[in-house]
């Protein structure tokens, strides 16, 4: 065997070291772009004095994207890539090299790596092209989301001090009525000058009008929230200037609109397209709380899920299973969830797992047992939920047939009889669920620091 650790730069050239099975280099650290010629130059030393049957392992940490077209090169040269954790390769390189870092160590650690923990190596898999394209879309989905909510939280920002309870008389922040209010009234004195029939007629006037209804007397409570912001602040308002916050909130609502139309058009346009091409029978969105998008992520980052030789195997791989900590007779509770596995998987197992634990007893029985026999809080239970949500998954993907309600016992049930069986069964008692909530958590954790502080204080001289 041979072993090529390949230490990924991405402005700066590569570094590649070829070792034997034992990872003793065989050559001097070699430099190389990312271009066909050096890649081909560099397996071909690496499969110098060997037999044509002899395997090449290729180690390289997740750079960017510098390893992906690496990684085709490489399989398409029947060379196995490995795509190896950098926690991993930093405790390793710690190991060897504890006060040093240097590209030249990180690759002579790379090389070592399938001697040390073989068992933790797997074969990189890399996608088809329609999946990858799938991948890609749902982190721009991903994206978009997280910026459209970051611009939604600065808009409210700015309104929870230039309008102080705006939200009691707009209730929907988002909506065309507010959105419009922003663009055209947002200063104080305009809408008192205007009045309430004149906001109405304004209103009437404006495009959106026709396909929004809007609350019963909006205009009267909008007039007197203004009388009483302009009472706060004062007539001349010293300390605002609103016109320049009316121009700030149109500025950011126009570009939380044309985030809002990208966002649809990747998902009408490139996401689900995909998803229904790489998943025809749509089999996952029979699993209670699985969506369009949801399954989206799951077939493109699942990809073949015969890749995974059980439940156990391809738990590791999400990584919705929580981290270890045990000795001797202790073992520790509550930690978090582990780092690895795709962070969209989990995402969408949590979010999936809130809304399938109110349609599927099975799932339901599990949040019921974490909560009242174990004394989780919410997100643990939720958690422990999401872990055998993403077992159907992996279930219904490679058998790719439809899933089943069934109760505990495996009687199926149709979706009214799972309602009532949740219902009558596995609701959370209101004070069992506020026993573990983040107050009464934090309550007990400030107790036990105040019992630990007087014990120390009277055992100390």
């Amino acid at each position: 065997m041979r072993i090529i650790g390949l230490d990924l730069a991405l402005t700066a050239e590569h570094k590649a070291l070829i070792a034997d099975a034992r990872g003793q280099p065989l050559a001097p650290i070699l430099r190389l772009r990312t271009t066909a010629s050096d890649l081909e130059r560099l397996f071909q030393r690496a499969r110098a004095g060997t037999s044509p049957d002899e395997p090449v392992l290729l180690i390289m940490e997740p750079t960017g994207m510098a390893w992906f077209p690496v990684a085709s090169f490489a399989q398409r040269h029947h060379v196995t890539p490995y795509l190896v954790n950098s926690q991993q390769v930093a405790d390793l390189r710690r190991y060897y090299k504890k006060h040093a870092k240097s590209d030249r160590i990180d690759v002579r650690v790379l090389v070592k790596l399938p001697v040390v923990s073989p068992e933790k190596l797997h074969p990189l898999t890399l996608p088809h092209a329609d999946a990858f394209a799938c991948q890609r879309g749902c982190k721009e989905l991903d994206y978009l989301m997280t910026l459209a909510t970051a611009l939604k939280n600065r808009i409210q920002a700015i309104d929870q001090f230039a309008w102080p309870g705006l939200d009691t008389v707009l209730a929907e922040p988002f909506s065309p009525l507010t959105r419009w209010f922003r663009q055209q009234w947002y200063q104080p004195q305009s809408v008192l000058t205007t009045g309430a029939t004149g906001l109405e007629q304004a209103w009437q006037a404006a495009p959106a009008a026709t396909e929004y209804a809007a609350p019963a007397a909006w205009a009267p409570a909008l007039v007197r929230l203004a009388q009483h912001t302009q009472d706060l602040y004062g007539a001349d308002a010293p300390h605002l200037n609103y016109a320049y916050l009316q121009a700030e909130v149109t500025r950011a609502q126009t570009l939380l609109t044309m985030v809002e139309a990208h966002h649809h058009a990747v998902q009408l346009k490139t996401v689900r397209p995909l998803y229904r091409r790489l998943h025809p029978s749509r089999n996952l969105e029979t699993l209670k709380g699985v969506g369009q998008d949801g399954a989206a992520v799951y077939v493109s980052f699942i990809g073949d899920p015969h890749r995974f030789a059980d439940h156990s195997h391809f738990r590791g791989w999400t990584g919705m299973v929580p981290d270890s900590q045990q000795s001797g007779a202790r073992e520790a509770k509550g930690l978090h969830i582990s780092q690895a596995g795709p962070d969209l998987i989990k995402k969408f197992a949590y979010l999936d797992a809130e809304t399938a634990r109110q349609w599927d007893p099975q799932i339901a029985a599990i949040y019921y047992d974490q909560m009242v026999e174990h004394g989780k809080h919410h997100n643990q239970a939720i958690c422990a939920c999401a872990t055998h949500l993403l077992d159907r998954v992996w279930t219904v993907l490679k058998e790719d047939r439809p899933y089943e309600l069934r109760d505990v016992d495996g009687t199926p049930v149709t979706v009214e009889q799972a309602r009532a069986i949740i219902a009558e069964r596995y609701t959370v008692p209101k004070h069992l669920r506020q026993r573990n909530n983040r107050r009464v958590r934090r309550e007990r954790a400030e107790r036990r620091a105040e019992r630990k502080a007087e014990r120390e204080s009277r055992t100390s001289p």
